[in-house]
């Protein structure tokens, strides 16, 4: 990966972190809980855990938008709420 690239990801990440900012406060709690999980603990690579935690933003402000609890959207098991959405995310990325 070139130098171009890494910048262009840096930038592109910190506009998502932006995003996530945004939320409410509980929405940014869960998420940061579940970029930990996800970084540490699920069975992906950290690109998949990319692609996930930037749907989950997508999922996250639409449910802020909606006037909805984050625990309306995740479950109370957030860790399976991460690994359902991975294994979907991830799976229309390899059809």
């Amino acid at each position: 990966m070139g130098i171009r690239e890494m910048i262009k990801e840096k930038k592109i990440w910190q506009y998502h972190m932006n995003r996530i900012k945004q939320l409410p406060q509980e929405y940014q709690i869960v998420y940061k809980e579940s970029q930990k999980y996800l970084f540490k603990v699920a069975p992906v690579e950290i690109s998949e855990s990319t692609t996930c935690l930037l749907a989950m933003i997508d999922l996250f402000e639409e449910g802020a938008r909606n006037g909805k609890k984050v625990l309306d959207i995740t479950g109370e098991d957030v860790a399976a709420f991460c690994d359902d959405l991975c294994d979907g995310v991830i799976g229309e990325n390899e059809c």
